[in-house]
């Protein structure tokens, strides 16, 4: 059996590159929220989980019951299709 290898990015490396994030609650559903129609569609909205013991994210929304949303002051193109790991709440400004 192949194993499939997802490609990871530290959390503090897309901090560095895309901005300090906020956090982002979604108050409406997400086909009522211009603002955040606009976030995906421009990739600043990342989608973080729990993934069994520690937190991970993904470019994008993606929604799931539990999840956080992070909106990012630039766009997070470079990082989709990767797995962000060692997600640090402390570089996201409350």
């Amino acid at each position: 059996m192949k194993l499939l290898k997802v490609k990871t990015a530290r959390f503090a490396e897309v901090v560095e590159k895309c901005g300090e994030p906020e956090s982002y609650t979604l108050w409406r559903t997400p086909k009522e929220d211009p603002q955040l129609k606009k976030l995906v569609a421009t990739h600043h909205i990342m989608t973080v989980r729990n993934g069994g013991g520690a937190d991970f994210g993904e470019v994008g929304l993606h929604e799931r019951k539990g999840a956080m949303y992070l909106k990012f002051p630039k766009s997070l193109k470079r990082f989709e299709g990767k797995r962000i790991v060692g997600i640090k709440w402390n570089l996201v400004r409350s």
